[in-house]
């Protein structure tokens, strides 16, 4: 296209402008240095650009650019940067006359005004790169200059010592001839934790001790460092137990590696309180709390995990769990279809199905939403890209979503991932048999049966490409997937269609990513803290804090069949599942490592069952018969439910955080404390009417005229699972007897329970 008159006066008008500024003239003049190596474009101009930040989401690779000059975020469209850079406003970013004069490179040394501030010098290799690419005419790398494809980093782990406070991390990248180069000064680098800092040359200084994790960015490339900033600790002696199995051996090597002693075993009530609340949600009876802390079986513990495995209420745990995770809720999937969701997800579980046939029928499932229950996850996501990104998550422990508009910034995942990904849901379909909905202007209402149907054809685009995505595993670098609909399964000679294909590649027993995955969802249900932490959340930069141990559950997970039991019993056995949360002076700031158990707050199923059990009363949950639990409940019916208000148990389970299962994240879960809730427990309308109740606890020992101290001590065991301290109970009876109310008195008592931090929290 030939240039408009305009045009060629304003580009010479700017270019006369850069010639004039005295700073750039006196740039100018300086005689340039002789270039050694023509830099690649790809390979240095970018990962300078990279490095000084040019390109990120706060600067030019903003959707809208600063200052009239965008780039791609990330650097992950060179091929459009380059244009960018050489092309565009009249080429005078960069001039091939007086090379020293680019806006390139004066805007970064602030030689003239920059909003983006200083980011490298004259005297930096930065500034070569760009100078030298510049001066040998801006050359763009030929098709057969080899491609980037691996970066390595070392150390991958360093524990260091006090008074060592600082170590040198280099960064060395692969490419696709085999030839490797150190990319040390080009690389980005970004801590994890605030108390450590990176310098530009990868020198890592700490001013305390501490873990953290450094990315390590080399254009699309990223690795990951583990540090370990270990206090000196002189006179520091190993006190670790004996260690019963792997876990332990695992844990504490890391520990006695860090100077950190583990807490001591905890008691008899402790661990007893603590297995029900993992296993069941619920604590255990007055009687049976007594009757654990007397015996003198040296194996109660081990028989008391297989006892909690084997109940029903283990598998209302676990179906409350899944379920959360499978957005089991009755506004997208109607009441008949939670009923019959819920139902296939215990029944599984109960029948000790493995964990990887589980997943595969989830996934390949279609037909009736009332006939064939697992097809009610694909009703409740309507596209390929909310199923894909639900399927990645739950499964394979993969936040997709940043895939969908851009490559991940803090992992691999491309978009051609993201979409080749949510190409093996685009054939999903829908028949609606009928449609009942009650809000006839809501067109996200159903209620009715529907069929999930598996369509002939039917592709993803790649907007970026435009064209249809084909099919890609996430983390198949060899994109074995491939573009074929409809290959053979050799073992029986069935054509598979997508889904099967997909629901065969999940479910083998070589599929590490969601062995890992699951084996991690596991510690962190029993454990309450991910080996990898979010849990959704594996990525090269969200390293496992001790991947020895992930490792071993991964393999001892495969090796056991994918059954959830077994790798739920070799964890509770372990001592560091039965370790105390009393701190000693090395691990009480530890809340990463499973040094001690972090105390944390009771699910809101869990406080809500726990205070029905200490009050001896039932909970009033909407459209439910009485009696049932909050662990049992199959679908959620929080606040804001249309046609049967809320009861008081919905409400209450609402207000502590429990999801309304519209994300498939245990993120949605909410545990943080509000005022609300505060207000709730000191003076609300469940604990005052339970409190009050004709029919609880506090009701029968009036009526049965009950002393004091046998009530009290009632309450201690069923709240508490402990019997009450002399002092405690001795301060109880007598508060009871002195008071002219004695019911009054009596429901103070059980409201200090309901109340105290040992109630609440879980330790």
């Amino acid at each position: 296209m030939p240039t408009s008159p305009a045009r060629s006066f304003f580009a010479a008008v700017g270019f006369l402008a850069l010639v004039a500024h005295p700073c750039l003239s006196q740039a100018a003049e300086t005689d340039a240095p002789a270039i050694e190596q023509v830099p690649s474009f790809r390979h240095d101009v970018m990962a300078v650009l990279s490095k000084a930040g040019c390109n990120m989401g706060t600067c030019h690779g903003n959707a809208h650019g600063k200052g009239g000059f965008k780039l791609s975020l990330r650097g992950q469209h060179p091929e459009l940067d380059f244009d960018t850079l050489t092309r565009q406003a009249g080429s005078r970013r960069v001039s091939l006359v007086r090379p020293d004069s680019s806006l390139l490179l004066q805007k970064p040394v602030m030689a003239v005004p920059h909003g983006g501030g200083r980011r490298f010098g004259v005297d930096s290799e930065e500034f070569r790169i760009l100078r030298d690419w510049i001066a040998a005419k801006l050359p763009i790398d030929s098709d057969d200059v080899p491609k980037l494809v691996s970066l390595s980093v070392e150390p991958g782990l360093a524990t260091l010592y006090e008074p060592e406070t600082s170590v040198q991390i280099r960064a060395k990248a692969g490419f696709s001839d085999g030839t490797s180069r150190d990319v040390t000064n080009l690389a980005v680098y970004e801590s994890s934790a605030t108390f450590a800092s990176v310098s530009d040359s990868g020198i890592a200084t700490t001013d305390r001790a501490g873990l953290t994790t450094v990315t390590v960015r080399y254009l699309n490339q990223q690795a990951a460092v583990r540090l370990e900033f270990v206090p000196e600790r002189p006179d520091f002696v190993s006190s670790a137990p004996q260690p019963a199995n792997f876990v332990d051996e695992l844990v504490l090597r890391q520990l006695e590696r860090l100077k950190i002693n583990p807490s001591s075993m905890c008691d008899d009530t402790v661990f007893l309180r603590r297995a029900y609340l993992d296993l069941t949600g619920l604590l255990p009876t007055a009687l049976k709390a007594q009757q654990f802390a007397e015996s003198m079986d040296a194996d109660k513990r081990t028989r008391l995990i297989d006892e909690l495995l084997d109940s029903p209420e283990f598998v209302d745990m676990q179906a409350l769990r899944w379920a959360d995770l499978l957005l089991v809720e009755e506004k997208t999937l109607d009441p008949k279809g939670v009923e019959v969701f819920h139902g296939w997800i215990r029944e599984s579980i109960e029948k000790r199905k493995p964990l990887n046939v589980f997943a595969g029928e989830i996934l390949s499932a279609r037909g009736s939403t009332y006939k064939v229950p697992p097809t009610n996850f694909y009703r409740a996501l309507r596209d390929p890209e909310s199923r894909g990104e639900s399927a990645a998550q739950v499964f394979l422990g993969i936040r997709l979503q940043c895939a969908r508009c851009h490559n991940h910034p803090f992992d691999h995942w491309t978009q051609a991932d993201y979409y080749g990904w949510s190409n093996f849901f685009a054939r999903i379909d829908y028949k609606v048999i009928e449609n009942k909905r009650q809000d006839k202007n809501d067109k996200h209402e159903f209620k009715g049966e529907q069929i999930v149907l598996i369509k002939a054809d039917g592709d993803v685009k790649n907007p970026t490409t435009g064209q249809a995505a084909g099919l890609r595993f996430p983390g198949d670098e060899t994109n074995t997937a491939g573009s074929s609909d409809a290959p053979t399964n050799e073992a029986n000679n069935v054509r598979l269609d997508r889904l099967q294909r997909l629901a065969l590649w999940m479910s083998a027993a070589d599929n590490d990513r969601f062995a890992a995955t699951q084996a991690n969802r596991i510690w962190f249900q029993i454990m309450g803290q991910g080996i990898v932490d979010p849990v959704d959340d594996f990525r090269s930069t969200n390293p496992p804090v001790n991947p020895e141990l992930l490792h071993a559950l991964t393999t001892e997970f495969v090796k056991q069949g994918f059954d959830v039991r077994n790798l739920m019993r070799t964890i509770m056995n372990s001592r560091v599942y039965q370790l105390s949360s009393v701190g000693n002076e090395t691990n009480s700031g530890d809340e990463i490592l499973f040094s001690r158990c972090v105390p944390r707050r009771l699910t809101a199923e869990q406080m809500l069952d726990a205070i029905g059990q200490t009050l001896g009363v039932s909970i009033r949950f909407g459209g439910q018969k009485s009696g049932i639990k909050a662990v049992q409940l199959a679908g959620v019916r929080n606040g804001g439910h249309r046609y049967a208000p809320p009861e008081i148990g919905d409400r209450f389970l609402a207000l502590f955080g429990k999801p309304g299962r519209l994300l498939t994240c245990d993120c949605e879960r909410t545990n943080g404390t509000t005022l609300a809730q505060t207000f709730e427990m000191v003076s609300g309308e469940l604990i005052d009417e339970l409190l009050r109740s004709g029919q609880g606890r506090i009701a029968k020992a009036m009526e049965q005229d009950e002393p004091a101290a046998k009530l009290v001590a009632d309450l201690y065991w069923s709240g508490l699972t402990r019997s009450p301290s002399t002092e405690e109970l001795s301060v109880a009876v007598k508060y009871v007897e002195s008071s002219s109310n004695r019911r009054r008195a009596i429901e103070d008592i059980a409201w200090a329970v309901l109340n105290s931090n040992e109630f609440l929290f879980r330790q």
